[in-house]
Parts: structure tokens; C-alpha cells; sequence
């Protein structure tokens, strides 16, 4: 079995609302030098065999990202 990670996050220059409410509250919890917070998706994708980064890289741009408003990087577990 391979596993690989995924992990989605908003293109830089998109708002991202929900690191904006986050970077806001640990502000105002104290916590300072905060510059910016993204908050995205994690996504772990168990396969039988081994797949293509093509093959991966085309399930992410055709349903578990929106590649118009959101980069993804993709991690293959080396184990």
C-alpha cells in the first residue's frame, strides 16, 4: 500500500477568511509576530499500488482542489 500527502491552501493574493480570523484571534490572544495564517486542507490518499505523480497531480486539479483559487503540493510517503 502507498500513502501520499496532500496539501491544499489558498493561491497567494487569495483571502483566505478562515487564516484571517485565525491570525486575528492569536493576536489577540498575545501571541505577536504572527504575519500571516493559512488554513487549508490535509489529504491522505492510501493507493493499492503505486501512482504517477501525473496521475495524482490530475486528481488534484479535477477534485480535490480548485486549482483557479487554490495551490496543492503533493507528498509521497518514502516508508
Amino acid at each position: 500500500m502507498r500513502h501520499y500527502d496532500i496539501y491544499v491552501t489558498a493561491k497567494q493574493g487569495i483571502f483566505d477568511p478562515a487564516g484571517a480570523t485565525a491570525a486575528a484571534a492569536l493576536d489577540n490572544l498575545g501571541f505577536t509576530g504572527i504575519e500571516e495564517v493559512k488554513i487549508g486542507k490535509y489529504i491522505q490518499l492510501k493507493t493499492a499500488d503505486e501512482v504517477g505523480l501525473e496521475e495524482l497531480t490530475s486528481m488534484c486539479e479535477k477534485l480535490l482542489a480548485n486549482p483557479v483559487i487554490e495551490d496543492f503540493s503533493i507528498h509521497a510517503d518514502t516508508a
